[in-house]
């Protein structure tokens, strides 16, 4: 074996698990990995962002878009603090990660050297596994490891910090295998007990969630779900889990459900939940599936054990893989006659009749615009989208066709709708990728349009202008009516900050001007900023301040 460096032990190890890009801002502290990406230039490449942040946010975002591990690399302290907002949506999205960070070296610890934290303390709380490699030879170990861990059980983020001396070290070491990914099956009298309970029940559902999904899984419960006649909704914004188009598919649950769904959620006699953790987001804090015991009998599918049980009791645990699980009951189970068949039926349509909206307030209807996108944007299209009330129109009014196809921060974190656009792009340049933003989430990580128009990506990108931190404002007058406190936004030209960076920029300011730009935005070769003035009364589909008043 030839020696090389820590850093091209480090980019080897990362190409030998799959790895070919990597999204970070550079650093001097990993200088010596830069230099290897530049060697290994035919079979990886680095994204260099604007931000740490959003650099963060495009490797979960190309995580979730493509079910491999999003990588990042920042540099020590400002940069990786920067970082960790990715690291708590790659967290709470149960999205598999790897960060890395450039460390002070060995010999400067414990001395509160230029930019250094102690990560395991600072990132403990929002990774599955925090580590620092001191040892060159020991790269290839730490990294199989953070793939495994990250991959395996509930998928998660991890951290490795490399200091850079170790970085420059020359070492013999051999390279290893990719890290083993395991999946478990589910038992034969798991898929009795399943059977039992579902033969016994009057009004079940299924709830679909998780990050973890392949089209194997993905065919066997659309199959299931279609045999069985049963109803199926999607966990907090996990709408493409299952063909939204599909004559069982009812709703997702989570913020922005519509009430139909909600009430039979509650008279449910019977949840089967397959890779969702049903967290508070997806059962409205617990108000549709009380914690810790549901009035509902529930079956529980997740690959994480310790995930089982920690806050809701289930009449049945089965840890295994949901697409195992999915194949399995796909095979086995089949319920004649189900009792429940016209109630899917019911559900469905009143599904379908909620996507369609009356006249919304403002110079610009949303209904109408979401309407022409469900209609015009291809199966595989890919929405993207951040936080804040204008992001019921993506999750709430879009029907989603085809996996991985909704890339939305489960944690409910701004900032993330731009990022997540440009991973979408890089990954599958030849997809229409559509991001709908706020006006107040935008300028939180529009800095990476820059990204776009430096990588030559075309995402088409929806700025939902109202003026204000929409979502706080609607909570604000719920509960202190006509008293404005730090909601109100005063906005740059968007349209121009685009323009400025060398992409499209375009303003819509009347419902019929927005087809035209759009379509024009589709076959334009750079990046689209489409700036929708919806007025400062619209607050996503049918809220308005003045229907709150």
């Amino acid at each position: 074996m030839d020696k090389r460096t820590g850093g091209q032990i480090l980019i080897d190890a990362l190409i030998n698990n799959g790895t070919k890009t990597i999204f970070g801002v550079p650093g001097e502290s990993y200088l010596e990995a830069l230099d290897a990406i530049y060697q290994r230039r035919n079979k990886i490449r680095f994204i260099t962002c604007r931000q740490e942040g959003g650099a963060g946010y495009m490797a979960d975002a190309w995580a979730n878009a493509t079910g491999k591990p999003g990588v990042c690399f920042v540099t020590r302290g400002p940069g990786v603090a920067n970082a960790s907002i990715g690291l708590h949506t790659a967290f709470q999205g149960s999205t598999p990660m790897v960060l890395l960070i450039g460390q002070i070296p060995r010999h400067q610890r414990e001395r509160e050297a230029f930019q250094e934290i102690d990560y395991k303390q600072m990132l403990g709380p929002v990774t599955k596994w925090v580590a620092q490699i001191d040892s060159a030879e020991r790269i290839p170990e730490f990294v199989n490891r953070a793939f495994a861990i990250a991959q395996n059980g509930r998928p998660g983020p991890v951290a490795l910090a490399l200091p850079e001396d170790m970085l420059l070290d020359h070492a013999e070491v051999e390279d290893l295998p990719p890290a083993i990914v395991v999946k478990s099956l589910p038992g034969e009298k798991d898929i009795e007990q399943v059977e039992k309970l579902l033969g016994n029940a009057k009004r079940p559902l299924l709830v679909l969630g998780g990050s973890n999904w392949d089209d194997k899984g993905r065919k066997a419960i659309q199959d299931f779900a279609e045999r069985n006649h049963i109803p199926v909704a999607a966990g907090f914004r996990r709408q493409d889990t299952f063909d939204n188009t599909h004559k069982c598919y009812v709703g997702n649950l989570g913020f922005g459900s519509f009430p139909h769904l909600l009430d039979y959620v509650v008279s449910s006699d019977l949840i089967i939940a397959i890779g969702s953790r049903l967290a508070d987001a997806t059962v409205r804090k617990y108000t549709l599936v009380n914690a810790p015991k549901p009035r509902q009998k529930l079956v529980h599918i997740l690959s994480a054990a310790e995930e089982l049980g920690r806050v809701l009791m289930p009449d049945l645990a089965i840890c295994c893989d949901p697409n195992c699980f999915a194949e399995a009951i796909n095979e086995h189970v089949t319920i004649t006659d189900p009792i429940w068949a016209q109630v899917t039926a019911t559900l469905s349509s009143e599904h379908n009749s909620s996507l369609v909206l009356g006249p919304q307030v403002g110079p610009v209807d949303m209904g109408k615009i979401m309407e022409y996108l469900r209609a015009c944007l291809p199966a595989d299209a890919i929405i993207t989208n951040g936080a804040g009330n204008y992001a019921d129109w993506p999750n709430k009014m879009f029907t989603y066709q085809s996996a991985r196809t909704t890339l939305a921060p489960v944690s409910g974190a701004m900032g993330y709708s731009i990022p997540s656009a440009v991973a979408a792009k890089l990954a599958f340049p030849d997809r229409v990728v559509v991001s709908f933003a706020g006006d107040g989430e935008f300028l939180m990580n529009g800095q990476e349009i820059a990204t776009a128009a430096q990588y030559g990506v075309n995402p088409v990108i929806l700025v939902i202008n109202n003026g204000s931190y929409g979502t706080i404002r609607m909570h604000q007058e719920i509960r202190h009516p006509d008293r404005i406190s730090g909601t109100d936004l005063k906005n740059p030209d968007f349209a121009a900050y685009a323009r400025s960076f060398g992409i499209n920029g375009e303003v819509v300011e009347n419902t019929n001007q927005f087809r035209p730009v759009f379509e024009a935005a589709l076959k334009a070769r750079e990046a689209t900023v489409i700036e929708i003035h919806v007025g400062h009364d619209s607050f996503g589909p049918d809220t308005s301040i003045s229907g709150l008043k």
